[in-house]
């Protein structure tokens, strides 16, 4: 490759690398879920010096294979539940792929015109499966914190706006106060974005919730100044979504901001079944949810949505001699924190695409009978299951805090399955999270009887 040219011995690279990949991904429904101890002993031989020559790319693969595969977790696996996660769809990986080897920096239409639509008919299309307002504006992030940064930056300067404040030439310093009400069980997400936005964690209004988890529409406090309400559509621990409709209508008469945080619950929007759960969520002004939970896209793959893009792109907008000057084209650096980004939305599309309205309610609703089947099997068998089920968590608990962290550590250290711990509402559980695409019927059962066999003891 002296030349600077892909030549044939550089393209075989990734044919290699193609069959490592589907070797890897071939593997995950028969592998331990964890990685072991000898492969995590093994990665002690990655600890060298810097090397002063370089290697053939083969032996760098050959070396990143044989060490680094065997000590991932089969996160990307059916049986993976430890964290509200998908699997990487086929088409998404793919068209993943694909984006990488365009490398495009995906922040002016002008130069990468393709990565640029591509991402723009995928927000459209977000906005549809989702029934937002017409006109909603979007961008494509890392994940949940910074989709909830992204969004919450826009309410910022929208309510200081109303208050004759430019944030954004201003800064805080002198500003009108501006009050934050979130619940009582609010995502840590949620709490660090607002921390780096400058409104402060600790100052934060909180209201209780109820014993699921949602925000009690009789506890809110009054309201009057620059106010933003955030709300939540899936319970982290219960998955139980907030009254959107009592909630945003008090808050929408005293012209608070309301922002949810939506980074799996949104998509119950899309299931005719479960879509009652997110009952008048589109009524809000802002929106954060993440692709790489139910729409089961690579890491890392966040959407920050605002019902008014000119609030999105005042807080988000950058410009300098050296850029691209703007023109009729959405640009997408125009609606997120970075300039250079990698074409996230590029994979979204292929998702969507793939899987259309019909298939991303069928993983949906399938996700969501299986955690009711672990309910119903943990129940049956006598071990108490914390939470009422309406989407696709499941808390269990296995006695007291000892016994049941000791299960949860045993069944990680077995590898059938592996599910993570969790202390929520005082009670310490097993927290179950269904989210994976490649989920079926006979996962739910091995999974089951792990579960079963080492509870026993």
């Amino acid at each position: 490759m002296s030349d600077g040219y892909w030549s044939a011995d550089a393209l075989r690279l990734l044919s290699e690398t193609a069959v490592r990949c589907g070797r890897y991904l071939g593997g995950l429904s028969t592998r331990a879920v964890a990685a072991s101890p000898a492969a995590i002993e093994a990665l002690r031989r990655l600890e060298q010096p810097l090397p002063v020559q370089g290697c053939a790319p083969e032996q760098t693969l050959a070396l990143l294979d044989e060490l680094g595969s065997p000590a991932t977790a089969a996160m990307a696996g059916p049986r993976f539940f430890g964290f509200v996660i998908g699997g990487s769809l086929p088409a998404a990986l793919a068209a993943n792929w694909l984006a990488a080897s365009w490398d495009q920096n995906a922040a002016f239409f002008g130069p990468t015109p393709g990565v640029a639509r591509l991402e723009q008919v995928a927000l459209r299309w977000l906005n549809e499966l989702f029934d937002l307002p017409a006109g909603t504006a979007g961008g494509f992030v890392t994940g949940a914190t910074v989709s909830n940064f992204t969004a919450l930056a826009a309410a910022r300067h929208a309510v200081l706006a109303r208050a004759g404040w430019n944030v954004e030439a201003d800064g805080l310093f002198g500003a009108p106060q501006i009050t934050v009400i979130a619940g009582d069980e609010a995502h840590p997400s949620l709490l660090k974005s607002l921390g780096m936005l400058g409104l402060g964690r600790s100052r934060i209004v909180r209201v209780p919730v109820d014993a699921q988890g949602r925000m009690r529409a009789d506890a809110l406090p009054a309201m009057q100044g620059p106010t933003i309400l955030c709300l939540q559509a899936g319970n982290v621990n219960t998955g139980a979504c907030d009254p959107f409709s009592p909630l945003i209508e008090v808050a929408q008469r005293h012209g608070a901001w309301v922002h949810v945080d939506g980074a799996f619950g949104l998509w119950a929007k899309v299931s005719p079944r479960y879509r009652a759960q997110v009952e008048a969520v589109e009524r809000a002004d802002s929106w954060a949810t993440d692709a790489h939970k139910w729409l089961n896209v690579p890491y890392d793959s966040g959407v920050a949505l605002v019902r008014d893009p000119a609030a999105l792109s005042a807080a988000m907008a950058v410009t300098a001699d050296y850029l691209p000057a703007s023109g009729v084209e959405r640009n997408p650096c125009d609606f997120t924190p970075e300039l250079s980004r990698r074409a996230r939305g590029v994979e979204v599309w292929a998702a969507l695409h793939s899987l259309g309205r019909a298939g991303i309610a069928e993983i949906v609703e399938r996700n969501c009978a299986q955690a009711h089947e672990f309910a119903n099997r943990l129940s049956a068998a006598g071990h108490a299951v914390l939470n009422e089920v309406v989407l696709n968590q499941v808390l269990v608990s296995f006695g007291d805090a000892e016994r049941t962290r000791a299960v949860v550590a045993a069944l990680q250290r077995e590898g059938t399955c592996w599910c993570g711990i969790t202390v929520w509402q005082a009670r310490t559980a097993m927290r179950i999270s269904v989210s994976n695409w490649s989920t079926r019927a006979e996962d739910i059962d091995r999974s089951v009887e792990a579960m079963l066999r080492i509870a026993r003891g």
